[in-house]
């Protein structure tokens, strides 16, 4: 049942569009098949890069590229330039992703809150069943009331929603 007073979504994805999605997923991990994960110390230890100390590195690579000379033949300026170029492409590919997972988390949380809200308002009907003795609503709150009390709430006041 619907949160009839406000039910923004009512749909659900078809399979095809699962298995496309996750194809897709699958297609940009084989496209980027240099990707690497960091263990948690590894993130924490790195220096990261930021837009004051960017403009850093770019001015120390095209001071590296004019004063070759001055360098130790440890130091390779070009695998520099390719850090920042591959830095550059995936700073354009993660804004995509992030506004991706935004709009995913977003329609998730969406999808969840109305589901809950309903549930909520279908626990006080049955309770206003139970009241009004209808047979087996008191199963029905019983079962529903379980969750509120394993919450530390207590069974007559569930969370309240500002949506119901």
């Amino acid at each position: 049942m619907s949160n009839l007073t406000n039910n923004r979504l009512n749909i659900t994805a078809t399979p095809a569009q699962i298995t496309a999605v996750k194809g897709a997923l699958q297609t940009i991990l084989a496209n980027l098949p240099f990707l690497i994960g960091l263990t948690t110390e590894e993130r924490i230890v790195l220096p990261a890069i930021d837009v004051n100390n960017k403009v850093f590195t770019d001015d120390a690579i095209t001071a590296g590229i004019n004063n070759t000379a001055m360098l130790p033949a440890f130091i390779s300026v070009p695998n520099m330039q390719t850090d920042m170029t591959l830095f550059s492409q995936l700073d354009e590919i993660i804004i995509l992703m992030k506004q991706l997972l935004e709009k995913l988390e977003d329609t998730q949380l969406l999808a969840g809150s109305e589901a809950y809200a309903s549930a909520l308002m279908l626990y006080k009907l049955f309770g206003s069943a139970a009241d009004a003795g209808i047979p087996g609503a008191d199963a029905i709150v019983s079962q529903l009331r379980a969750r509120f009390t394993s919450q530390g709430n207590t069974p007559t006041n569930p969370p309240q929603n500002p949506n119901l």
